[in-house]
């Protein structure tokens, strides 16, 4: 279903799998995995917090 090669989304599922983001199983040819909901909501926070701090960055540096 995706525009993307077996091998390419199977190394992003691995990469996701390895962050905790997905939990994955793999039963001989098939894999199933599913969102690590609790994961993906502490990274969301992380990111939420990681963002707030780069606009103090930003408009305490006149940037362009």
């Amino acid at each position: 279903l995706l525009p993307l090669s077996q091998s390419t989304v199977s190394q992003h599922l691995k990469d996701l799998k390895l962050g905790g983001l997905v939990q994955g199983e793999i039963e001989g040819k098939h894999s199933c995995y599913c969102i690590n909901w609790e994961a993906l909501h502490e990274f969301h926070e992380s990111y939420l917090d990681f963002y707030q701090e780069l606009q103090k960055f930003k408009k305490e540096t006149n940037c362009c």
